[in-house]
């Protein structure tokens, strides 16, 4: 039988979220469109400690979801090690994005769609309102760390 590892704290929580948004290049983005139906895909995101930013086209499933709904799911990690993040979505267009998320973006893919010709590339932003991250059944009491916007830890 395999032995549970400890519960962490939340604030040790809090880091572990925190380390897994600046070293990840990809998470799971989960949206819906007015019908209820469900997309789920792999995006590549930057993380500036505020927000996190993605592109995709704006044309695509994921990109009308996001633009549509203003509201996204996305998870971090293996299912043995679980980030939520629930968040507000900003829409810009690939000629209207602040710089400072487009250049951050490019310089952690080496790919920048602002040049990419290939497809209506628009940018996502996403300001997270909720978070929740929990390993095993002993850290679901306390998995919320974020609610509202607002670190509860």
């Amino acid at each position: 039988m395999m032995a549970v590892e400890p519960a962490r704290s939340g604030g040790e929580r809090k880091r572990h979220v925190l380390e897994l948004l600046d070293a990840e290049k990809d998470a799971w983005v989960a949206t819906a469109d007015a019908q209820g139906t469900v997309c789920q895909i792999p995006l590549s995101f930057s993380w500036d400690g505020q927000a996190l930013t993605f592109s995709t086209p704006a044309s695509s499933v994921t990109g009308s979801n996001l633009a549509s709904s203003g509201q996204v799911r996305i998870a971090l990690g293996g299912t043995r090690d679980v980030v939520l993040i629930e968040g507000r979505v900003r829409v810009y267009g690939k000629d209207d994005v602040p710089a400072g998320y487009a250049d951050a973006f490019a310089a952690k893919h080496v790919w920048d769609p602002r040049k990419d010709a290939s497809g209506d590339y628009a940018y996502f932003v996403i300001t997270p309102v909720k978070v929740q991250s929990w390993r095993e059944e002993n850290e679901l009491k306390g998995r919320t760390l974020m609610r509202d916007g607002e670190w509860r830890v």
